[in-house]
């Protein structure tokens, strides 16, 4: 066994080594020796894992005031993260992307499962914004940065600070540009025939969400001739694609007047503009408006933020679904169409599509599920951790 000039992250004798020799990507602080020389490791620091019998196991980055402390990055005997490895996973994780689209406008990098834990990096053209969401990322950016610059061909790299994980990690929460020159406007991104405006410097999370990309073309397939309605909206995601595919009329609704503007510009951009309107307000209020309306729609879209973003908050959230699916069901024309989405990773698909079904019969209605969405192939899955299937997306005809 060859010793390593690496400080050393040990699990404890109770500890079963197998998950992380499968392939599990995080160590949890209650599962290792936190001594005192543990605890006094910086955030970020590139260590060793080691099972109880003081055999390496991993390349780790470790961070001591996350409840996540361990966050496997390679072999054991591979040496810590520089320009050059941040190169080779980068080459790895394009190849794919290039693979995939025709166009630079993708998730290029999905943390653990393109090898790169806690980082998410989305590329907008010349444009790639980071998210580094843990202190190794946080640490080693200006190597990440110098390899995208390298492997890409990227002339402008923005840093989004905004992610839920850099507070759990104790990270700041400011952004910054790290090469070239901030974007003085939105960038156009166009994805199944519609144009989105990406708002990169202060949109959401990144400027824009690639992962629904397959479930907007989905929902495009059953728009011809529609009258649609995408509740919280965001800058358009459904509704212009639904235009795109023939919609006669798409309205948005969303509690962001910036994110509206963003979507009327896409139509403009489409020459769509005359088919599309916007509601602003809190979408609970606005469903229950346009039920007490007797509105219709033949395709109703309801895609919100994360309502379970933790097990703590899972049957909070699953009443929230229930209620939506509760209040949008009656606003569906007879064989039309009703899409419900969820982002929050501790909703499984199971406990999901139950709610909903409650929310849809609680309205009278009837359901045929006809297809199930996740997010697209940008978004990798990393088979061993669960966490990283977060994205569902229910396909109903009413």
């Amino acid at each position: 066994m060859t010793s390593s000039p690496l400080p050393v992250l040990r699990l404890l004798p109770k500890t079963k080594p197998q998950a992380i020799r499968r392939g599990y990507p995080w160590v949890y602080a209650n599962e290792v020796v936190t001594d005192r020389r543990t605890r006094g490791l910086a955030p970020g620091t590139i260590a060793v894992l080691e099972d109880a019998e003081r055999k390496p196991m991993a390349l780790v980055a470790v961070n001591p005031t996350s409840k996540i402390i361990g966050r496997v990055l390679d072999g054991p005997d591979a040496a810590a993260p520089d320009r050059a490895w941040f190169a080779k996973r980068l080459r790895k994780a394009l190849s794919l992307r290039e693979r995939l689209f025709s166009k630079p406008f993708y998730r290029l990098v999905h943390a653990e499962a393109d090898g790169l834990p806690g980082v998410i990096i989305d590329r907008f053209g010349d444009t790639a914004v980071i998210q580094p969401n843990a202190a190794w990322a946080d640490v080693l950016l200006t190597d990440l940065a110098a390899a995208l610059a390298e492997v890409t061909g990227v002339t402008t790299i923005l840093k989004n600070a905004g992610g839920r994980g850099r507070s759990l990690e104790g990270l700041d929460d400011v952004d910054a540009v790290l090469l070239g020159e901030a974007p003085t406007s939105p960038v156009p991104v166009e994805m199944n025939g519609a144009t989105y405006m990406a708002d990169l410097m202060g949109g959401q999370k990144t400027g824009l969400f690639f992962d629904q990309r397959p479930n907007h073309a989905f929902a495009a397939s059953l728009a011809k001739d529609a009258r649609v309605l995408d509740v919280f909206s965001h800058v358009g995601g459904f509704g212009l694609a639904a235009l795109a595919g023939g919609a006669v009329s798409a309205r948005c609704v969303d509690g962001s007047e910036a994110a509206l503007n963003l979507a009327i510009q896409g139509a403009e951009q489409m020459q769509a503009n005359d088919r599309l309107s916007t509601t602003k307000g809190d979408a609970f209020d606005v469903l229950t408006e346009l039920g007490e309306a007797s509105e219709r729609f033949e395709l109703v879209v309801c895609d919100p933020p994360a309502f379970a973003p933790s097990h703590k908050a899972r049957e909070a959230g699953l009443r929230a679904y229930e209620r939506v699916a509760r209040l949008s069901a009656p606003l569906v024309a007879e064989d039309g169409y009703l899409v419900l989405c969820s982002c929050s990773h501790a909703a499984d698909l199971s406990a999901f599509t139950g709610a909903c079904l409650r929310g849809i019969g609680r309205a009278g209605r009837r359901a045929q599920l006809i297809h199930t969405g996740q997010a697209g192939p940008d978004h990798p899955l990393m088979p061993q951790l669960a966490e990283s299937g977060y994205l569902k997306v229910l396909f109903f005809r009413l």
